[in-house]
This record gives C-alpha cells, structure tokens and sequence, in this order.
C-alpha cells in the first residue's frame, strides 16, 4: 500500500501506539490500514448416490486442475452465503449448505480455508466463467493427482473416511507452506 484508501495520502509502515505489529498508517489523516487474512469458502457438493461436485479451473493458479467450489468471501455475506454463492458461479449448482466440515489456516499465504458439506439439489449444473467443466465423481473416481490445492485433497481423503465410518468429524489444521 503507498497511499491512503481514505485521504489519498501516502502511507508509511510504522507501528502504532499499543500495538505490536508494523501497519501502514496516512500520514496525513493518521487512519490506520490493517490488513487481514483473506477466507476462502467452498463447498463439498454431494448428490443423493454419494458422488461430489468438482470444478476444474478456467483461471491461474492452477489452471486446468480440480477443486471443489470455493473463492474468496464477499464483504456483506454470510460464511455459508458465501459457500452458496461461489458454488453457484463456478459450477451454476444450487445447493443446500450444511454443517462447517473443515477449517484450514495458511498463514503463509494469510489465508483461512472453510469448506461446507452440502446437498447439491439438482443436476441442473454447467462450468461457470472461472471453470473449464464440471463433473459429478464417485470416490474411486477422483482425479487424485490433478486436485490444484492441498486443502482440498486433505479434506476429500477425510470425508470418504468419515463417510465409511457413518460419522462426519470437523477438521482444522495449520498447514505449513509446501515443499517446492
């Protein structure tokens, strides 16, 4: 940041009174900016014979791989508003947003992940304009090796087992950056 949202002042890191981290603060109007991780929030699509909603990616990064429905949540929007609305614009599903499966923190990349269980209520769904094509797959199915994010891959591999177990466990995790 190198000038202020509110004034249109340059802005300088510095640390404010009683605070403990360095923020960009105007130097003429003196608003402080904070800056906040970013939520991500999706779903895990389920049609009634067991088999989940995947997109694969119109966009960067990852271009071309898979991913359940997820993007960044809107000001103004629920958490599972949010998991409804990116499921709507990236597959053109409709879905019935359940419980809050899985939460993973990626504070390298100052992001928190959320992903939803859902009902997908029809199979009234195409790719949307951040998605190549779109497609129902059974476990077995799963293109494993093409998922585009860890957060995903970890929490399919989880609700699989949980669903052969009868019982759904909410998952959290601190995840590390990847090994390149």
């Amino acid at each position: 940041m190198k000038f202020c949202p509110t004034c249109g002042a340059p802005v300088e890191l510095r640390t404010p009174q009683d605070d403990h981290r360095e923020r960009h603060v105007c130097t003429v109007c003196h608003t402080i900016h904070y800056q906040n991780p970013k939520l991500i929030v999706g779903a895990i699509p389920e049609w009634e014979d067991g088999r989940i909603l995947l997109c694969r990616r119109a966009i960067e990064p990852r271009h071309g791989l898979w991913t359940l429905p997820a993007g960044f949540m809107e000001n103004g929007e629920t958490t599972t508003q949010a998991a409804a609305r990116e499921t709507l614009e990236e597959a053109n599903a409709r879905i019935d947003v359940q419980e809050l499966y899985a939460l993973y923190n990626l504070p390298y990349i100052d992001q928190v992940q959320l992903l939803f269980r859902a009902k997908l209520l029809d199979l009234n769904f195409s790719p949307g304009v951040e998605s190549l094509e779109v497609e129902l797959f059974s476990e077995e199915q799963i293109p494993w090796d093409t998922l585009a994010f860890r957060p995903i891959s970890y929490t399919l591999r989880h609700f699989f087992d949980d669903r052969r177990r009868g019982e759904f466990t909410f998952r959290s995790a601190d995840l590390a950056p990847p090994r390149r």
